[in-house]
């Protein structure tokens, strides 16, 4: 698993766009994480799913209501990662009204979950290979605070322990 102190994997994760702009396209954009983390602090958090009565009732919108605080403590960007695809990211962004406060990037294929050893299987319940829910708080792509969950807990990777441990750096 991944630890404090570990480099980011450099990998590429996707997110949907539903205006062009700079350099991106309407539809599905890729994020090269060893480019897209470079001398910048992100808030990241990670969720088995989006659309998820946990995910969608409280840990999204925790890191939506304190956005302002972390960006007033360092942060340059908040991140939400969950195995889906970019489509069904874009739709939960629009769902929550994230644009231009939280980016929600699409682990499709679950390589950064795989990679970083948080993988959380849920074949049973037929929802396949997902995130374990995390945070962690990055420094130029290399963690500086990693909080992984229990099974079905959301305790210590919201948005008020990170924040809390981003204050303590």
């Amino acid at each position: 698993m991944i630890q404090v102190g570990d480099r980011l994997p450099a990998l590429t994760l996707m997110e949907y766009h539903e205006r062009e702009g700079e350099g991106c396209s309407i539809g599905p954009n890729k994020v090269e994480l060893a480019s897209a983390t470079a001398g910048k602090t992100i808030a990241l958090f990670a969720v088995p799913g989006a659309f998820t009565p946990t995910c969608s009732v409280s840990h999204l919108p925790g890191y939506l209501q304190l956005g302002a605080e972390f960006k007033a403590a360092g942060v340059d960007e908040i991140w939400c990662v969950s195995v889906n695809d970019a489509f069904v990211m874009g739709a939960w962004a629009r769902d929550q009204g994230t644009e231009g406060k939280i980016r929600l990037l699409a682990d499709g294929d679950a390589a950064l979950a795989k990679a970083t050893g948080l993988t959380l299987d849920l074949s049973g319940r037929g929802l396949g290979l997902r995130s374990q829910r995390y945070s962690m708080l990055l420094q130029d792509g290399v963690v500086k605070v990693l909080n992984v969950e229990g099974a079905g807990k959301l305790e210590v990777s919201d948005a008020d322990t990170l924040l809390a441990q981003l204050r303590a750096l």
